[in-house]
């Protein structure tokens, strides 16, 4: 065993505790922009054992002693092995909750070394290290699963606290094992198979068709350990390429795919799960590049997303929090791909863009503290990772022009693992940009990668001024003028629901996708329009009735506000397309402080101009105020 520490001396010894927290496990609440307190729950998570200092690993006996007073929210420290990027930033989360965190990882200058309670220089694939840094702990995790599970599980024997079990890292350890177990438990993944000769993958080949994926049993992430064949003679050369049958191989049927997705879960140490919203990731050669949350699909695949994420997780044994990776095929199948069992690069984005962010959580669940809520603060976000464009100084310089742009985007905040040295398609940090709508963070991203540099710059319309027909805009015109009063970007057109019915369909599908946050729908006579518009968005649509001579208006009204139940349309007064308008900037005020502002001069200056008219009709008296106030 090969191990020194940098930092502070280990504790002499350990004083068994036990959590005065509870444990709560939640559903995510709908995302806000405004902070909430913390909920509560009343269940309390069983004691955690505390490890003493000596040699024999036995837990500390808690008889005929009280519970010490706790500093903070813990006074545990944590082990954490491995010292790469996640482990430093689940450093910078532990150190703002007051939380000790030490390290195990070879390096000297990894990335979590800057950041952590104490670093032990070792490697965490040797098991008299693990061992002896266990001492120093009281609850073993991960940042990395390709540690000795074979150690983690002799520690748990001895009373050692890891989370997740050393049963899940060995599960998780070996692809093939990994999705034998998943299929065992009925969750949904491609089909496989272990090859170990040329002619069972050529069988394979047969079964499966073309092209088919080989993958390597262990040791295969960020797109190493994975190759495609295209046709049978490129067998030889793909087993080859990932180091033969004797270094473990399996094969999966091709999976046909749509969207790749994935779902942050965190389980708490009584079971209890809670899932964050689902993300898009986007792979360039195996490699995660972007991921957008939450996912732009349907609401019921979220759903289905969801359940295959968590139902995979509570498979599994132990607390923390888990990355489920899934296709999401053409089909509308939601197929399990892998699991990690640690922080995720598809988690990043919680750091700035969730009340709760997925290392923080992560300290959470493995301390027996409530779980926090996943839910997301902003409506939208980015995660673009920052990875090596070249070798050496040339590829640092690259990546510090990349994060000066950065710093000039709004929303955006760079993350820089400070790792020595720098190589192509490595991860050297991160860049997340959150914002209003998808829309707005896929520009200010273009603007980051310079792909907005050609033509000129549109500004993306928040309202959309809709109507049957132009005889409908000496009406509408009032809801425009109001829209340009407050400063907010409009689009004005024609959409007959009669007459245009299938370019109506078609930009009541996309108004949502091009950011879009209120429609306001003039309509007369039968007034189909703006209920029309409803049944085919989530935004929310509000109906003006247009006054026509043989009913003066009445026909559209009761038209608008005769919506069936479960497709809401808001409306004005007969002509009120001015209400409608400053309805529609009350609603986008909601979530944005600079228009509230404004909205709330408008108010006083109604309030002031009506103060003004009741002293003046007060000094003058009525007949002079008639005369000289309200001439025709």
């Amino acid at each position: 065993m090969h191990a020194r520490l940098l930092g502070a001396p280990s504790r002499a010894s350990a004083c068994t505790s036990s959590s005065s927290f509870p444990s709560a496990g939640r559903h995510p609440c709908r995302a806000s922009w405004k902070p909430r307190p913390p909920s509560r729950s009343s269940a309390s998570p069983p004691p955690l054992s505390l490890l003493r200092a000596g040699a024999s690993m036995e837990p500390a006996s808690t008889e005929g002693q009280s519970d010490p007073t706790v500093h903070g929210v813990a006074d545990r420290v944590v082990g954490v092995l491995g010292g790469g990027q996640l482990g430093k930033m689940l450093c910078q989360a532990a150190s703002q909750m007051g939380i000790k965190v030490a390290i195990l990882d070879p390096l000297k200058d990894c990335p979590a070394n800057s950041v952590c309670h104490e670093h032990v220089v070792g490697s965490f694939n040797d098991g008299d290290a693990v061992r002896e840094f266990a001492k120093r702990c009281d609850v073993l995790t991960v940042e990395i699963e390709h540690v000795d599970a074979v150690a983690l599980e002799k520690l748990e024997k001895q009373g050692v606290v890891c989370e997740p079990k050393a049963s899940t890292i060995a599960i998780i350890q070996d692809k093939y094992r990994q999705k034998g177990h998943f299929s065992k438990f009925g969750i949904p993944i491609a089909d496989f198979v272990e090859v170990d000769t040329l002619s069972s993958i050529e069988n394979a080949g047969e079964m499966f068709g073309y092209p088919l994926m080989v993958k390597s049993k262990r040791l295969a992430y960020d797109g190493r350990g994975n190759a495609v064949a295209h046709n049978k003679e490129e067998l030889s050369s793909v087993v080859s390429s990932l180091g033969g049958f004797e270094h473990g191989l399996y094969v999966e049927r091709w999976t046909p795919f749509a969207k790749e997705l994935s779902v942050i879960v965190a389980r708490s140490r009584d079971g209890c799960t809670v899932c964050y919203p689902v993300v898009e990731t986007i792979h360039k050669d195996n490699i995660c590049h972007v991921v957008e949350a939450p996912a732009q699909i349907p609401e019921k695949m979220k759903k289905l997303a969801t359940s295959v994420a968590e139902k995979a997780i509570k498979s599994l044994e132990g607390a923390g929090v888990f990355a489920v990776e899934l296709f999401l095929t053409n089909d509308n199948q939601a197929l399990l791909n892998e699991v990690a069992p640690r922080p995720h690069n598809s988690g990043h984005h919680t750091i700035e863009a969730c009340y709760t962010s997925q290392y923080e959580q992560h300290l959470r669940a493995i301390l027996g503290l409530p779980l926090g809520d996943p839910a997301m603060k902003a409506p939208a976000a980015i995660m673009y990772n920052i990875l090596g464009e070249d070798e050496g100084d040339s590829g640092f310089v690259l990546a510090h022009q990349l994060i000066k742009r950065a710093l000039n985007i709004p929303g955006a905040s760079v993350h820089w693992y400070a790792k020595p040295e720098i190589r192509k398609q490595r991860k050297m940090g991160h860049i997340t940009i959150v914002g209003p709508s998808m829309f707005d963070v896929k520009a200010h991203l273009d603007r980051l990668l310079q792909r907005d540099t050609d033509g000129p710059k549109k500004v993306r319309p928040r309202a959309a001024v809709i109507m049957g027909s132009d005889s409908d805009l000496p009406i509408m015109k009032d809801a425009a003028a109001i829209l340009e009063k407050f400063n907010i970007p409009f689009e004005l057109t024609i959409v007959s629901a009669h007459r245009t019915p299938e370019r109506m369909y078609a930009y009541a599908l996309s108004a949502k996708e091009r950011g879009l946050e209120v429609i306001i729908a003039g309509a007369g006579g039968a007034a189909h329009l703006p209920g029309m518009v409803a049944s085919l968005t989530t935004l929310p649509v509000i109906g003006v009735p247009i006054w026509t001579k043989s009913l003066q208006g009445t026909d559209s009204l009761l038209s608008i506000v005769q919506m069936p139940k479960g497709i809401p349309v808001a409306t004005v007064a007969i002509g009120n397309a001015e209400n409608a308008g400053l309805l529609a900037v009350r609603m986008l005020a909601s979530r944005d402080t600079e228009l509230s502002d404004r909205v709330n001069e408008y108010q006083q200056n109604l309030e002031d101009s009506v103060l003004v008219k009741a002293r003046l009709l007060e000094e003058l008296g009525w007949d002079k105020y008639l005369e000289q106030c309200m001439k025709p």
